[in-house]
């Protein structure tokens, strides 16, 4: 059978994998394989995605703000700002959160009651600590998507779609994929892209996995009443129970769940819908008018929850590109910036040099 030989094969058309293909197609010959009958099926098409600087903890900011200008200077961003809100109680979480960030680079601003009530009507009384985050911002994610399979294609990267692989061999200088249609892509690396599915791939290649876990998050619409403001920021609770925003009219609330979930096409489960509304309730003295939609997606993460970025320690032609849990597309242009300039063995862009790239080596693991 003949085959078409590429520089790069990436397993994965979501986000990760047609961000990393925009970069490289200048430079190499790049095969996109996605597994669906389109790209961004899985993850990247169901994110309430938000560019907050805090979301994922201190070692992912580095990467959010290195991403920051790219999504705001190409008109993928729409401000928004964002609270952390919290009780009484939950005081010393907020000076936590606070002290934990505050030599990050991101800003955070603790507010009083009063200013925290003007930004959220309709908040019950009990609520009364808040974090604000005047830069968050949502995120055209079908938008930023497009615009990397756009670039790809430009760029001369093929894209093979319900290319589901079953098999990954070498033979004496190239990897040989196969899909479950029995056709054959070879190349020079393979870069790993494949989100939930990444460790099923290195397993397939003869690769040690690192401990990828996809983990279900569930989102719903809902029509409340009031409806809310269009400009009302981002709320999510300083504990992890919850986070809500609006979208054209209606409310997207999620009960911030990390369910053990097999690699898969997810699904919304109605004990977790339940558990949303009701602390949703707890928190806001609007009226829920009905659920409208609900959907659920998977966010994988490796066992630190830091993303894993670089060639396989005992493999140095299979590059991972995974585990970017829910910060993977508010930190899309500076991850493919970093597996750009390790694949190509170039020089980092000079606004990221001070980010220390061997936290998210996959060598880490041992």
């Amino acid at each position: 059978m003949s085959r078409q030989f590429y520089d790069f094969a990436i397993v994965g058309a979501g986000m990760a994998g047609a961000s990393i293909a925009a970069r490289l197609a200048p430079h190499a010959s790049v095969l996109l394989l996605e597994a669906e009958d389109q790209p961004g099926y899985h993850a990247t098409g169901r994110s309430a995605a938000f560019w907050e600087e805090c979301y994922g903890g201190p070692d992912i900011v580095p990467l959010t703000l290195a991403s920051g200008s790219f999504l705001r200077d190409n008109g993928f961003l729409k401000q928004r700002g964002a609270l952390y809100i919290g009780r009484e109680q939950d005081s010393a979480d907020i000076d936590a959160f606070m002290d934990r960030f505050a030599d990050t680079g991101a800003n955070v601003q603790r507010i009083d009651s009063d200013v925290l009530n003007k930004k959220l009507p309709g908040l019950l009384e009990n609520w009364c600590e808040a974090i604000w985050q005047p830069n968050c911002a949502d995120i055209d994610v079908a938008g930023l998507h497009r615009h990397y399979l756009a670039e790809a294609r430009r760029s001369g990267a093929d894209l093979a779609t319900h290319a589901r692989i079953v098999s990954a061999r070498k033979d004496a200088r190239n990897w040989v994929l196969t899909d479950f249609d029995d056709r054959e892509f070879a190349a020079r690396i393979v870069v790993n892209a494949a989100g939930a599915w990444a460790d099923e791939l290195a397993v397939l290649a003869n690769i040690r996995p690192v401990g990828i876990a996809p983990l279900r998050r569930t989102v719903v619409q809902l029509k409340v009443d009031p409806a809310p403001a269009p400009d009302l920021p981002l709320v999510l609770d300083i504990s992890g129970k919850f986070y809500f925003k609006p979208e054209n009219g209606r409310l997207w609330l999620s009960p911030h769940d990390e369910e053990a979930s097999p690699p898969c096409d997810a699904a919304p489960e109605e004990l977790a819908i339940a558990k949303a509304i009701d602390r949703l309730e707890h928190v806001v003295d609007w009226e829920v008018a009905g659920v409208e939609t609900k959907w659920a997606g998977l966010r994988s993460f490796a066992p630190d929850r830091l993303p894993v970025y670089g060639f396989d320690p005992r493999c140095a032609d299979f590059y991972w590109f995974a585990g970017q849990g829910g910060f993977g597309i508010q930190t899309a242009p500076a991850a493919a910036d970093i597996a750009a300039a390790q694949l190509l063995g170039t020089d980092m862009p000079a606004h990221m040099t001070d980010i220390n790239v061997t936290n998210y080596a996959p060598a880490r693991f041992g």
